[in-house]
């Protein structure tokens, strides 16, 4: 494993805070330095400004990037990496939400539904509807995140809610190694996904956490991905 830069994007409504939160430091200790980009401010072009962070990351590093990120991150990241197979040495793909068109994907619902609760009754009300009941933890992401987003957050809700996974055929055809990380209490992004996606790809292991654990430490995300990802990479050799 000789990558020594990791690219990776925050999931739908998240942003750059949580992915530090989840990777730095698992990535630091593996020797690898972190750029993690910002929600672009316009969301209606939410995936060309993320697809185009992976651009201007590689275009000022000498070699190969470890590329990856959260549900939709870690959707773009595996397109992205289509399109460059030659710049990419490995995936690190947390809670992937599903494959090919959405088609009433759990993430894809609840965005579209978060979209339409910005829109109707403002940021305050909507976060208050989407943070009743759930895990301080999570309510306090969202709301930190959700408010940085701004004027662009429902249409970039939508924009992600709408935008197609890669197919399973897709994947098939990425040969380098893949670290694939799933929270086994989280009906959003269902296990069944990631063990999916995980026997398309060639080289891929799926290694689980639980949304629990990261309410204790956000890095218990990161960790798992990273420990998938050295899996694959031992297991069936390093580019």
């Amino acid at each position: 494993m000789t990558c020594t830069t990791a690219v990776l994007l925050p999931g739908t409504g998240s942003d750059e805070v949580f992915v530090r939160a989840a990777f730095a430091g698992p990535l630091r200790e593996a020797g690898i330095a972190l750029t993690a980009p910002a929600p672009p401010p316009d969301g209606t072009a939410l995936i060309e400004g993320y697809l185009a962070a992976f651009e201007a990351t590689a275009a000022g590093v000498d070699g190969k990037l470890l590329v990856g990120g959260v549900s939709l991150g870690a959707h773009l990241a595996v397109e992205w990496a289509l399109r460059h197979p030659e710049r990419c040495s490995g995936l690190l793909l947390a809670l992937p939400a599903w494959n090919g068109v959405p088609d009433g994907a759990p993430a894809s619902v609840a965005a579209r539904i978060s979209a339409d609760m910005v829109e109707r009754d403002g940021l305050a009300d909507a976060l208050r509807i989407a943070t009743d009941g759930v895990a301080p933890w999570l309510a306090a992401e969202l709301n930190r995140a959700w408010p940085r987003h701004a004027a662009g957050l429902a249409a970039g809700l939508r924009a992600a809610g709408a935008h197609p996974a890669p197919t399973l055929d897709a994947l098939a055809q990425l040969r380098v190694p893949v670290g694939i990380a799933a929270c086994t209490d989280d009906p959003v992004h269902p296990v069944a996904v990631a063990n999916a996606w995980a026997a398309a790809l060639p080289r891929a292991h799926v290694r689980e956490t639980t949304l629990a654990a990261l309410g204790e430490d956000r890095a218990a995300l990161g960790r798992a991905a990273i420990e998938a990802w050295q899996q694959a990479s031992a297991s069936q050799g390093s580019d």
